[in-house]
């Protein structure tokens, strides 16, 4: 096993509690990799069917309209992975993988993957209940798609967004505020919905932007909105 490898694996949720030796049989099987801020890892339909380790940084899946438009699907953080769909069922990548910020990424051929899941069979299972999450959060999207006007998908977001303020008690906020064109791949619209949106909410007091962050100042408001729209609000949102 080269240096390299030494201990990378060792805070990848997949893997806990596997035995140190196997862990590093393992190790040794991968390669490491670093992705710029903004370097796409693969794209849609790529044969690649390699599985991939977030040692650290973070990665977006993402896919695109046939207008161009990007629709986040999930970030990937730090100690999770990703690519194991086209491995277990051997078809082209169903996402494109972009690099949030700079990374470091172990990856372990599809033949090797599928092995270790064979020797380690709590690996299996966690794959099958990220894969039923999987499977839950894509019901859960096209429910939200089906029953949702674009405005109340940018409330919502906005609501997963926001954190307790650590100065203020009962106070909320979000920091550091995404761009308006990623929240829009988030909730499925446009940058100029999310952009309307947040001037409606400035505007209503709802909200307050100040830098880098937005500050809910009405969180029951803003919960309310998120489950009922008026039609007139709507005009023009997509």
């Amino acid at each position: 096993m080269s240096d390299v490898a030494l201990n990378r694996l060792a805070n990848i949720d997949l893997f806990e509690g596997i035995a140190p030796h196997d862990l590093a049989e393992i190790e040794s099987a991968c390669e490491f990799h670093p992705h710029k801020a903004g370097e796409e890892i693969f794209n849609r339909s790529t044969d690649n069917r390699d599985v991939f380790f977030v040692i650290a940084g973070r990665v977006r899946i993402v896919n695109y309209s046939v207008s161009g438009r990007e629709v986040a699907y999930a970030e990937i953080d730090q100690g999770t992975y990703f690519g194991e769909l086209s491995a277990v069922d051997g078809e082209p990548r169903s996402a494109t993988i972009v690099a949030l910020e700079d990374c470091l990424l172990g990856s372990l051929d599809q033949g090797t993957f599928l092995q270790v899941l064979r020797r380690h069979p709590e690996c299996g299972l966690k794959v099958l209940q990220r894969m039923a999450g999987i499977i839950r959060a894509c019901d859960e999207r096209i429910m939200d798609l089906a029953t949702l006007s674009a405005y109340q998908r940018v409330y919502r977001k906005l609501l997963d967004l926001m954190r307790p303020d650590p100065v203020r008690a009962d106070s909320w906020l979000i920091y550091p505020l995404p761009t308006q064109a990623e929240i829009a791949a988030q909730a499925s619209t446009t940058r100029e919905t999310v952009a309307r949106v947040l001037g409606q909410l400035g505007n209503e007091t709802i909200v307050e932007r100040k830098g880098k962050t937005l500050y809910i100042r009405d969180k029951d408001k803003l919960e309310l909105l998120a489950e009922r729209v008026s039609p007139q609000s709507q005009s023009g949102a997509n």
